[in-house]
């Protein structure tokens, strides 16, 4: 196994970042409101 020094680890990009999370989640939430409006639909109280 090789030993990697400071500078090689901060060339290294990629992977799953907090961003990439975060935009995940918010689409999972908008779909499941959207999903609900469907299938629960209520009417506007005027």
């Amino acid at each position: 196994m090789k030993k990697i020094n400071e500078n090689t680890l901060e060339r290294i990009t990629g992977g799953f970042s907090v961003w990439a999370a975060l935009g995940i989640v918010s689409i999972v939430i908008f779909l499941s409101g959207v999903l609900s409006g469907i299938v629960h639909p209520k009417a506007c109280n005027e």
